[in-house]
C-alpha cells in the first residue's frame, strides 16, 4: 500500500489565524503555495467564528470537516450527503464546545468533578500528521497536557485521534497515553450526532445488553436489560449500554443504514433529548461509543479505541 506524505496549504485564512494555525500545529507548511485550495486530499480553511478547520476530500468524491477546536468532526459527506448533525444552537466562539458532530469526552464522560464531558471538547488540538493513502486523507490531531487542563485534571498526557476519510466510511483511532510519573485513570466517549428524522430512525444490535436508563432520572439510572431488537426513540432516550457488541446498525429515518463498528470500546449510549431541545430533536439521533468505566493507566502505558463509520 502507497503512502504519500503531504504537505500543507492555508488557503483563505486571514493572517491572525494562519498565525494561529502554525502555532497549533507540529508539522512545516510548505512555503510558496499558501493559496492553494488542496493539498492531496487536505485543506485548511477558516471555518465558522474564524475557527480554523481541516476539510477532507477523498478521491472517491467523500468529504469531512474537523475544527481544530476541540477536535471535533463537524461533517461526513457521502455522496453529497451529509450523514453528520450540528445543533443550531452550536457555538463557534473558542469558548464553549461544538455541540455537534463528533465531539470527544475526556477525561471525563456525563457530569463529574470537573465540567461537563471533560475539557478535551473544549481545548485547541494540533495537527500531529498527515498523509495520503491510495486517495484517502489521514491525519492526526494531538492533545497534550497544559495549564487549563492541570487546573482541572492534575496529570501529564497525550491524546492522539487519527481520523480516516474513505469513499463510503469515516473511521478514527483514538491513543490516550500517560505521560505522567504517576497512574491515572479516565473515562471517555465519542458523542457522535446523526442527522435523522426521529420518528423513523432505529437501533439494532443492543439486545441482551445490561441497560443504565436514565430516563426519567439522569441521577439515578435504573438498571435493567435489553429485550428489543430493534431500538427505536419515540420520545426522550438516554441509555446506557454496558458490554455492548462491537458493531450496531443506524437506521436514520431518511434511507440510510450506517454500520458503527468498533474495537475497544466496550460500552454504548444512546441518546435524544426529545421536547428538551424542541428545535431540532427530530433532525438527530444520538448514537455514541464510549468507555463508561475507568481506565487506569500506568506511566507510559496507552490505551487505544477505534471506530469506523460505513455507509452501503
Amino acid at each position: 500500500m502507497a503512502t504519500v506524505s503531504m504537505s500543507w496549504c492555508l488557503p483563505n485564512l486571514t493572517s491572525s489565524n494562519r498565525r494561529r494555525v502554525n502555532r497549533y500545529s507540529g508539522m512545516a507548511f510548505a512555503s510558496g503555495n499558501k493559496e492553494t485550495s488542496t493539498c492531496l486530499g487536505v485543506q485548511i480553511t477558516e471555518g465558522l467564528g474564524n475557527l480554523p478547520k481541516i476539510v477532507l476530500t477523498s478521491a472517491h468524491g467523500s468529504e469531512a470537516e474537523l475544527y481544530l477546536f476541540g477536535g471535533c468532526i463537524t461533517s461526513w459527506k457521502v455522496a453529497c450527503k451529509d450523514l453528520l448533525f450540528v445543533r443550531p444552537d452550536a457555538v463557534f466562539n473558542g469558548q464553549k464546545p461544538i455541540s455537534g458532530g463528533i465531539p470527544h469526552c475526556f477525561p471525563q464522560f456525563g457530569p463529574g468533578p470537573m465540567q461537563q464531558h471533560g475539557f478535551a471538547r473544549n481545548m485547541t488540538w494540533s495537527i500531529a500528521d498527515s498523509e495520503n493513502v491510495e486517495g484517502n486523507p489521514v491525519v492526526t490531531l494531538e492533545l497534550k497536557d497544559g495549564p487549563s487542563s492541570h487546573a482541572m485534571w492534575d496529570f501529564n498526557f497525550q491524546a492522539l485521534y487519527k481520523v480516516i476519510l474513505d469513499k463510503r466510511s469515516l473511521s478514527t483511532e483514538l491513543k490516550i497515553t500517560n505521560k505522567d510519573k504517576k497512574p491515572f485513570s479516565f473515562n471517555t466517549a465519542l458523542h457522535t450526532y446523526f442527522s435523522a428524522s426521529v420518528t423513523g430512525a432505529s437501533v439494532r444490535g443492543l439486545k441482551g445488553c445490561k441497560t443504565l436508563n436514565k430516563d426519567p432520572d439522569p441521577k439515578n439510572p435504573l438498571e435493567g436489560k435489553e429485550e428489543r431488537d430493534v431500538i427505536t426513540f419515540p420520545g426522550f432516550v438516554d441509555c446506557v449500554y454496558l458490554e455492548a457488541p462491537d458493531e450496531l446498525h443506524l437506521d436514520n429515518g431518511l434511507g440510510d443504514t450506517i454500520s458503527i463498528r468498533n474495537s475497544n470500546w466496550s460500552d454504548a449510549v444512546l441518546w435524544n433529548p426529545y421536547l428538551t431541545m424542541e428545535a431540532c430533536y427530530k433532525d438527530f439521533v444520538c448514537v455514541e461509543n464510549a468507555k463508561i468505566g475507568n481506565v487506569q493507566l500506568e506511566p507510559e502505558e496507552s490505551w487505544t479505541a477505534t471506530q469506523h463509520l460505513s455507509i452501503s
